[in-house]
């Protein structure tokens, strides 16, 4: 595995003692490569539940330490977390359809938000080619909520954080192939990026100045504490 998608940058902060401290008390570096991934992967979808953090360029530090994260923050945590325990990977970038937000983004918020929304997940080298850990997103307890407040528990699925064919099984246990939990809701492809820093610095997040502002002190507020009646399974004030 080539160096770059092994080293630590300003957002892969792995060289810091706490992320080392995860990797050490779970005793990672110590399991077979692909058993893994498999851990870190899980945990980083069930340990740091779905929520929404103040931007998408967080190191993998503040993720950590928020607890909570999404698509975006999510996979810059398990990107550190791989290359601290000697996995290689890299950054795929695209956005999704804001319709995948519908259930979880407040009404009025909701006509604010962009068309498009920056996505983002993680890849690894299995067996002779990249596999994506789109999937790591949603803890299970929040799909779990998601099935019991919308009453909806098999077939195709849009909204409420979830892009999947069959929201029964959607793909999202590692078994050495492609996980997905948003993957429907894709509408443009970035393409692949050595880490998210480099991906950020073309891109950019989703939300600066102004729309910043009223992203982080109203829209994902509000959107945390959604996410948080959706978990348990408690229906959103009107």
């Amino acid at each position: 595995m080539e160096d770059r998608y092994l080293t630590p940058t300003a957002l892969l902060d792995f060289n810091g003692q706490g992320l080392r401290d995860i990797v050490a008390r779970h005793n990672w570096t110590a399991l077979p490569e692909d058993e893994r991934i498999g851990a870190v992967y899980d945990f980083v979808r069930d340990h740091i539940p779905f929520g929404y953090n103040s931007s998408d360029d967080l190191p993998a530090s503040r993720v950590l330490a928020d607890g909570y994260g999404q698509c975006n923050t999510k996979t810059t945590l398990l990107m550190a977390l791989l290359r601290a325990s000697g996995i290689g990977c890299r950054f795929h970038g695209a956005t999704i359809d804001k319709r995948l937000q519908h259930g979880v983004m407040v009404r009025p918020l909701y006509w604010f938000a962009p068309a498009s929304i920056i996505h983002s997940w993680a890849e690894v080298f299995v067996d002779g080619r990249w596999v994506g850990l789109e999937g790591v997103i949603l803890d299970e307890d929040y799909l779990a909520g998601v099935r019991a407040r919308t009453g909806r528990h098999s077939g195709p699925f849009l909204g409420y954080g979830v892009g999947t064919e069959d929201l029964a099984d959607p793909p999202i246990e590692w078994r050495g192939t492609d996980t997905l939990i948003q993957a429907t809701g894709v509408n443009q492809d970035f393409g692949v990026y050595d880490d998210p820093d480099s991906f950020y610095r073309v891109h950019g997040v989703n939300a600066r100045g102004l729309k910043g502002w009223l992203y982080n002190e109203v829209m994902r507020k509000a959107m945390n504490r959604r996410v948080a009646r959706i978990r348990a399974a408690l229906s959103p004030r009107p």
